[in-house]
């Protein structure tokens, strides 16, 4: 999935189009995902064109307050923040450290190394399943999605890699993509994210600093993913009733997001 070439926003993506089977697909416009908006030029032609109504910022407190959104013209913001209860214990880095922990490669491999950083993460997807804060950010967002009234939806995190990609692989599933279509979306960030990050990446390894580890730690693998539906299995057994009896998503609001996201002929 292409990122959209705006200027003014890193990784933003548009979820229309992909396909759902059955000669279905995801209709365009409605559902996009980016990294933060604090840079957003709401003139930009590219972005002033999507009509953004709603953006779903999946963010911390302290996310928010030091790179605060810009918004959309006309468009409401909704804080749904993922991490609220869990991101002091989760063994990851708070976004202010991750440069200082790439500058200096001891410190990275003390705190990171020796699978630390794959192991946190995968905490941290479970608890996107099971957290109570979690729970209640991605219920606020299919909320948005399926209210009678909503129009094109934007969420986004930090980088738009790991909260807002966990976020499209359960409007993909709900909307009944098939398991390679959601790890293939997942997935399709690395290449953005990357090449934000290239300048830190570069200068970590000129450091001695171990590729690899910076790479775990600023891209997404398919093993966190792994981690995040496994949590939907044990727990729920299934991702319609992870957002039924998990996040407590009425059937009819599921209905409403599959009607108004599904395009083409009917399964």
């Amino acid at each position: 999935m292409p990122a959209i070439p705006a200027a003014s926003v890193a990784n933003l993506r548009d979820l229309g189009g992909l396909p759902l089977g059955a000669g279905r697909s995801v209709r365009p416009g409605l559902v996009l995902r980016s990294a933060q908006l604090d840079r957003l030029d709401p003139a930009e032609p590219v972005v002033a064109a999507l009509g953004i109504r709603t953006v779903v910022d999946l963010r911390t407190e302290s996310e928010r307050g030091d790179r605060p959104d810009r918004l959309p013209d006309g468009a409401r913001h909704l804080v749904a923040d993922v991490l609220a209860d869990h991101l002091a214990i989760s063994g990851l880095p708070p976004a202010a450290r991750l440069k200082a922990l790439l500058s200096d490669p001891a410190l990275a491999e003390e705190h990171l190394g020796g699978g630390q950083v794959r192991a946190a993460f995968a905490r941290t997807y479970r608890t996107f399943v099971s957290g109570d804060s979690g729970r209640a950010a991605y219920r606020a967002l299919l909320t948005e999605l399926g209210a009678p009234d909503a129009g094109p939806l934007l969420f986004h995190c930090s980088a738009g890699k790991d909260r807002t990609g966990w976020a499209a692989t359960v409007v993909l599933s709900l909307l009944g993509a098939d398991e390679e279509t959601v790890r293939e979306e997942y997935l399709s960030v690395n290449t953005a994210v990357r090449q934000a990050f290239a300048p830190m990446i570069e200068g970590f390894t000129a450091q001695g600093g171990n590729p690899d580890l910076a790479l775990d730690l600023i891209g997404v693998l398919p093993e966190y993913l792994a981690a995040g539906l496994d949590e939907v299995a044990v727990r729920h057994g299934s991702m319609e009733s992870y957002v039924r009896e998990g996040l407590g998503v009425p059937d009819e609001v599921t209905a409403r997001i599959r009607e108004r996201l599904t395009a083409g002929p009917a399964a």
